[in-house]
């Protein structure tokens, strides 16, 4: 289940005008809570979004990659405490995928959109603005927006022969 789960999954920018059930946004984020955390430090703490206003101003959160989040019923904002690990960075990141893969698993589309190193504006990085609509506290750092919907759109899933196994070394590199 899980491999056909990962060789389905796509980015889907598009939803359908429907709201994400409640039942549906509960199984996300208990799957967001159950992510794997180094040492068991867990972290991440989740901003779940469903209001209108709110998706459309996070959808301005950066120039470009973020406007398809005014047409999603859902996003969910990743978030971690710096000081609580030292590689929140990895654990926001792990919890952004099982968002993905959670989402696939219920019938939903979903789309990372990348907030850390991006800038809002040439003044605002996209994480202070993002911080200033949803009150995000100064001790957590934004990693990522993950935008979530019934999908609008169908793509098909990549081809095995598109994957790029010259990438794969066995032992050592470069065999």
């Amino acid at each position: 289940m899980f491999l056909s789960l990962v060789q389905q999954r796509r980015s889907i920018r598009r939803y359908l005008d429907k709201p994400v059930a409640s039942e549906k946004i509960d199984r996300l984020v208990e799957a967001a809570l159950r992510s794997p955390s180094s040492r068991g430090f867990n972290p991440w703490e989740f901003v779940v979004v469903t209001d209108n206003g709110l998706l459309e101003k996070l959808s301005k959160a950066k120039p470009h990659g973020a406007s398809f989040l005014k047409n999603a019923p859902l996003g969910i904002v990743v978030c971690a405490d710096p000081e609580k690990c030292d590689v929140w960075i990895e654990d926001a990141a792990i919890a952004s995928i099982i968002l993905h893969l959670a989402a696939e698993s219920l019938g939903l589309g979903s789309c990372w959109i990348q907030i850390r190193k991006r800038m809002y504006d040439q003044t605002r990085t996209a994480e202070q603005y993002i911080r200033e609509v949803l009150n995000i506290p100064e001790n957590l750092n934004v990693e990522s927006i993950i935008a979530i919907g019934y999908p609008g759109e169908q793509k098909p899933s990549h081809p095995k022969e598109s994957l790029q196994y010259e990438k794969v070394c066995y032992d050592t590199y470069g065999k």
